[in-house]
């Protein structure tokens, strides 16, 4: 009978125990969304402003910066944009230094010794020594995005440069001719040809 008494009292004080992990489960997660709540700055002030500037131009992208913790999303950093002249002119210039950022990692990138590989007999002697061309495939392509991005965040720096000459016997010569031009030519010859008219009659 002692043994029969003590089971139902065991049963009893094991049963709270899934509501209270339910309650504990629930708490956690409105105290998340809180903090996430929080985390989510909406409101401008400089002190951000001057962090965002500060990641861009040390190289970091918005998209990765906005997923920081009390960063703004991309869309209210679009908004200041629109409605902080001050910050417009900062993101602006920070954009800039991004580019110079990038020609820099570009050098470094180029710098780097490639993953290479060595040939051998079964005796163990090397044979050849050859390149990884999947690394310097993946290494051409950071370059290449990080010159298109400098090249488009400062154009007049790192941008294509088109120079059109001619040699000293035949320079070239561009001739532009817009259809106001050759309204007023028609204009002029029948004048021209009243006047001699005129002069006949």
């Amino acid at each position: 009978m002692p043994e029969t008494a003590a089971k139902p009292s065991k049963r009893a004080t094991a049963a709270p125990k899934p509501q209270a992990k339910a309650k504990g489960a629930a708490a956690q997660e409105n105290a998340s969304k809180s903090i996430n709540k929080v985390g989510r700055s909406s409101a401008y002030t400089k002190q951000i402003a001057d962090v965002i500037c500060i990641r861009l131009s040390e190289g970091e992208s918005l998209r990765d910066i906005v997923k920081s913790p009390g960063m703004p999303d991309r869309a209210t950093v679009y908004r200041w944009l629109l409605e902080q002249p001050a910050f417009c002119d900062l993101y602006t210039r920070a954009r800039e230094e991004q580019a110079d950022t990038l020609a820099d990692e570009i050098i470094s990138i180029a710098d780097e010794s490639p993953e290479i590989s060595e040939v051998r007999d079964k005796d163990g002697n090397v044979l050849d020594i050859k390149i990884d061309s999947g690394y310097v495939n993946y290494q051409k392509q950071r370059i290449e995005a990080r010159k298109w991005t400098a090249m488009k965040l400062k154009p007049r720096k790192y941008g294509d440069k088109l120079a059109l000459g001619g040699d000293a016997e035949n320079p070239l010569r561009i001739e532009v001719q817009s259809e106001a031009d050759s309204y007023l030519a028609a204009i002029l010859k029948n004048t021209e040809l009243n006047k001699q008219v005129d002069a006949n009659e």
